[in-house]
């Protein structure tokens, strides 16, 4: 059964379990490549810069045997005014069975979705959502955790246009973790963007008994001007720095989605310090991409077993057998 993934709002709770469960099964085995997917297409469409994003999704559907179709945006027909619903459609009919899109648009990867029989996965839609980060920073934070039920959260920053504040706020809120979203108050929405997540223009409220603390990118590309003084001035008040990591729990963990601007929303000291699990972060967006594009060509049709639950059968074999 195909389908898209377009945001974690619309995803039920075991729906991102499972998607969490898969993306384990491949950790556990280091991501070896496995034929899926193999010999069918899969289509990026990065309409906006990328590399986190986009080569870990071109190094999933290749370590699944996948054929990867790459649109160079500048370089295609675009340039000549190509809109998004023809250019899915062409690489539709090239073959592609899977469109990963990124789009400057708030709900172009749904547009998309609703012109061609494709699966589509959003890759980050403008201040929209970017679910696939969401689901990676999930799995890094029951890694490292154990759990994710009952967790603080605090998500640090340029609140109001990040796409990944909001697909991160959803999948903690439906996985039993309490969010508190904070920044300059310039750069809050009016209301929380996600039922169930507090709201502060307190760093220190929201870093207060913190278990996890996600700090995240200045989106200056998406702002006017007018929401800080300043870049230095921002820092000073909401830079994450070992000092205020120190207001956290003392086991608390750092994430930034990347690319982080050292010295504006992260200091150097903390981004590369012993709390920071930044890389982790990267590491698992190959697993779980591996997973959301097994699970829109429904290929994924079953609930994988996690770690705990594996090592729990084995105990139980080896018990029967003694």
């Amino acid at each position: 059964m195909r389908r898209h993934l377009l945001t974690l709002r619309a995803l039920e709770r075991p729906q991102i379990e499972a998607l969490l469960d898969a993306a384990q099964a491949y950790a556990d085995d280091g991501g070896r490549s496995r034929p899926a997917l193999a010999g069918r297409p899969v289509a990026t469409l990065f309409y906006e810069p990328s590399t986190r994003t986009e080569m870990s999704f071109e190094l999933a559907a290749a370590r699944l045997g996948a054929v990867v179709l790459r649109c160079d945006v500048d370089h295609s027909s675009v340039r000549k005014g190509e809109s998004l619903v023809d250019t899915a459609r062409t690489f539709e009919a090239l073959g592609a069975e899977v469109l990963v899109i990124r789009h400057p648009a708030s709900g172009a990867p749904a547009l998309a979705s609703r012109h061609v029989e494709a699966s589509v996965i959003n890759a980050g839609d403008g201040m929209h959502e970017h679910p696939t980060q969401g689901l990676l920073d999930l799995l890094t934070v029951r890694q490292i955790k154990g759990r994710l039920e009952g967790l603080r959260v605090a998500i640090v920053g340029d609140v109001l246009h990040s796409r990944v504040a909001r697909s991160a706020a959803w999948g903690f809120t439906k996985l039993g973790a309490r969010v508190i979203l904070t920044g300059p108050a310039t750069l809050l929405p009016s209301a929380s963007p996600v039922p169930g997540a507090g709201m502060t223009s307190s760093l220190d409220e929201a870093l207060e008994g913190a278990d996890v603390v996600m700090t995240l990118r200045m989106q200056m590309e998406r702002q006017a001007g007018g929401f800080v003084p300043s870049l230095a001035e921002y820092a000073r008040g909401f830079g994450i720095t070992d000092a205020a990591l120190a207001r956290a729990r003392s086991d608390a963990i750092l994430m930034h989605p990347g690319p982080a601007n050292l010295g504006v929303e992260v200091s150097l000291d903390a981004a590369y310090g012993a709390r920071s699990v930044i890389s982790r972060q990267v590491e698992n967006g190959v697993f779980i991409r591996m997973a959301a594009l097994e699970w829109v060509v429904g290929r994924m049709e079953t609930r994988r077993p996690s770690t705990v639950e594996r090592h729990k059968a084995l105990d139980d074999m080896a018990q029967v057998a003694g």
